[in-house]
């Protein structure tokens, strides 16, 4: 084994030791790493239930109620990786595991977490360049190579819970004279009527805030569980937490309180609110992709 290669393979036990001790119900539990002259073996917790991608891909889309119980789990693991200064980066249904094949009674498990830890930036934008649906601008119009903070997350989630909500993606191929890297740039997304007509304003005042270009007025994650769509639905707490922590039932919603900020999550939020997208009624060409596609590696 080369020196470089015997350093990289250092690189991943020690950063994987610090992963071995994370521990939360929505994050999928690393048990192991067995270091080969061949490979490097990850071993991780068993998740049986299959992706939230394709259980997307059978229900067409969730309601506002399942829509909000998966993803206040998502928010809640995300945030955990964010207070143990762990930026995810590759957050998309695929990386979004389920416990139980009922929707409405599953623990998520995000998983894929800081592997990218181990690549560079450059790397990273290589292994990405095929799937730029959930990326935020600023990774895709710097090309990877620049740095930027853990509320890309934020813009993934925006965009995993828009596709909950409706079943397809905010930004599509389909769309004729604007390439699918600049629609994201630009944040060229809009809330048809025709799909988005039964789903509250305030959903839609999240993923707003969640996918808002300026990354300095986008959302942190503890700003996304206190926005009243999640903060005010006490009903929906309860579900989670009773369901993350079965063996204790919690009778009222936990306060959130902002946690200590990482060095990479110094940006502040604002009142000051993003461009809102028009409520515009989609041409054919935009609303033609239907559900989401799966991105061929």
């Amino acid at each position: 084994m080369g020196a470089q290669a015997h350093t990289f393979n250092k690189q991943i036990q020690s950063e994987c030791s610090i992963l071995r001790e994370l521990d939360h119900p929505c994050i999928i539990r690393v048990y192991d790493v067995y270091d080969t002259p061949d490979a490097v073996y990850i071993i991780l917790e068993l998740v049986e239930g299959g992706e939230l991608f394709d259980r997307i891909v059978a229900n067409g889309q969730f309601d506002e109620t399942t829509s909000k119980f998966l993803f206040r789990q998502m928010c809640l693991g995300v945030k955990y990786l964010h207070d143990h200064s762990i930026t995810h980066r590759d957050l998309k249904p695929e990386n979004v595991l389920l416990t139980s094949p009922d929707t409405n009674e599953t623990l998520i498990k995000i998983t894929d977490f800081g592997l990218s830890r181990f690549i560079n930036e450059t790397t990273l934008m290589k292994t990405f360049c095929g799937t730029p649906n959930y990326l935020a601008p600023e990774v895709l119009s710097t090309h990877g190579e620049a740095s930027y903070t853990n509320k890309v997350d934020i813009w993934s989630l925006g965009v995993i819970l828009y596709i909950c909500l409706v079943g397809y993606p905010p930004f599509s191929e389909s769309i004729s004279g604007t390439s699918l890297n600049d629609q994201i740039i630009k944040g060229l997304y809009t809330f048809p009527d025709e799909f988005w007509s039964e789903v509250s304003e305030p959903a839609k005042d999240l993923i707003r805030k969640m996918m808002c270009v300026d990354s300095t007025k986008r959302l942190t994650i503890n700003d996304v569980l206190e926005h009243p769509w999640l903060a005010d639905d006490h009903e929906n707490t309860t579900r989670v937490n009773k369901i993350m922590y079965p063996s204790t039932v919690v009778s009222t919603p936990p306060t959130i309180t902002s946690a200590k900020r990482s060095a990479c999550d110094d940006d502040t939020s604002t009142s000051e609110p993003c461009t809102k997208p028009t409520d515009e009624k989609p041409t054919e060409s935009n609303h033609s992709s239907g559900r989401p596609k799966r991105v061929k590696h």
